[in-house]
């Protein structure tokens, strides 16, 4: 491109130069040669006025007398009537300008010289329009130079760009050029790059909150399969099918979750539902694990409650605090529900060392973990509460309780306040 640009200048410019050099060398031969004539007009019609003066007064007239009024390198002949022809200077040979003038006493003078000198002028004046023809090319080609690389340097620049966006590097180069289109396209590739990001950065984000996610309810899947092929009583198999045939249902669920989060964050599919079936249900799908590590799981509170929320995001709340409290803490674990203003709330506790006093609220930000955890945790577990609205909380650091507040379903009849249940 660079070769081109170049090249269409200096053409342009050299038509240019052509059409009007051609045309100033017609213009300036024409005019210096009409001067030469002009001069030689002159000169001729002068020495007939002296011839005419010198006769009238009864002078002489010769070459000698002549001769300080003819002009250098021009020849003067002089034809008086009944006198001999008077001559002055070198007569010229070849082309010449020549100019005749006749005097009131009858006398006719003829001046002549050579056409060199108007070539020589015309050669000088050539000369000059050529070197100015020879600066303006140059000046062109420099010009066609500074021009190309200002266009081909930025449209290096933006194929470059294009080709990292291509290999998978998204990140924005923020390069403007000075030149509308140049810049115009510019802003469409960083924007691009921009959306390329965004959308690089969901798929991981979805490929770690999948990997995450379904690990519990694979893991519990597995563990009712085991029980599966291990019994021979058909009561506990069709028992264990059926828990296993929920754990199903749940992974679906966990799946269906996570694509509607991936597509938009903010999408909630909020019902009312009783909150103690999610907590019941948790607790007897964590207990076999926690019976396994010599803990006990245990739920307490107020019952009977409905909260308005996603049943499903509600219940991978729980698992991500139980699995949570199972891998980083120790002692019993407990699930508390109580009422606070028009918001159900359910916490979880245990008797382990907590959360690190310099994590604080971070422990919910991705990749922050006290214990060399992934740190995907707790951060889809905030992500899942506030898509219906609610809010996870840590209430406590050491010993640590979180707390998930969501929205209470609107009671229609007032009454007196239910008792708390005892821990079981």
């Amino acid at each position: 491109m660079r070769r081109r640009l170049i090249s269409s200048t200096l053409a342009v410019v050299l038509i240019v130069i052509a059409v009007f050099g051609v045309s100033l060398v017609i213009v300036e031969t024409r005019t210096i040669s009409s001067s030469a004539q002009e001069s030689v007009d002159s000169e001729a019609l002068r020495l007939v006025s002296i011839v005419d003066s010198r006769l009238l007064g009864g002078d002489r007239v010769n070459a000698k007398v002549l001769a300080e009024q003819v002009a250098k390198k021009r020849y003067a002949r002089i034809e008086i009537p009944g006198r001999a022809t008077v001559e002055v200077g070198e007569r010229p040979t070849g082309s010449v300008l020549r100019a005749r003038a006749t005097g009131e006493e009858g006398e006719t003078v003829t001046v002549e010289e050579t056409r060199s000198s108007v070539t020589r002028e015309v050669g000088r004046t050539l000369l000059i329009i050529g070197a100015v023809a020879l600066l303006a090319v140059i000046a062109a080609a420099l010009l066609a130079v500074r021009q190309a690389n200002r266009l081909a340097s930025p449209l290096t620049d933006l194929a470059e760009t294009a080709e990292r966006l291509g290999s998978g590097d998204p990140r924005p180069r923020h390069r403007r050029y000075s030149v509308p289109e140049l810049d115009r396209v510019a802003d469409v590739l960083d924007a691009s790059a921009e959306r390329i990001a965004r959308m690089l950065t969901a798929e991981r984000r979805l490929a770690a909150d999948a990997s995450h996610q379904l690990r519990t309810p694979l893991t519990a899947l597995s563990m009712r399969l085991e029980e599966i092929s291990v019994t021979d009583d058909l009561d506990t198999v069709k028992e264990e099918a059926q828990i296993a045939l929920t754990q199903v249902e749940r992974l679906t669920d966990v799946v269906e979750r996570l694509l509607t989060n991936a597509r938009d964050p903010r999408t909630g599919s909020a019902v009312a539902f009783d909150l103690d079936e999610v907590v019941k249900q948790q607790i007897e799908e964590w207990r076999p694990a926690y019976r396994s590590a010599g803990r006990a799981i245990v739920c307490s509170g107020r019952p009977g409650m409905r909260a308005v929320a996603t049943p499903g995001a509600v219940a991978q709340v729980l698992a991500a605090l139980i699995e949570n409290s199972l891998m980083h803490g120790g002692g019993t674990v407990a699930l508390r529900t109580r009422v606070t203003g028009n918001q159900a709330v359910i916490e979880v506790t245990d008797e382990g060392p907590g959360v690190p006093v310099d994590l604080g609220a971070r422990i919910f930000e991705r990749s922050i973990s006290g214990r060399n955890s992934t740190g995907i945790g707790l951060a889809v577990a905030r992500d899942l509460a506030e898509a219906d609205g609610g809010r996870l909380e840590l209430l406590q650091q050491q010993p640590p309780v979180f707390a998930l507040f969501l929205s209470r379903e609107a009671r229609t009849r007032k009454g007196a306040s239910e008792p708390e249940r005892p821990v079981r």
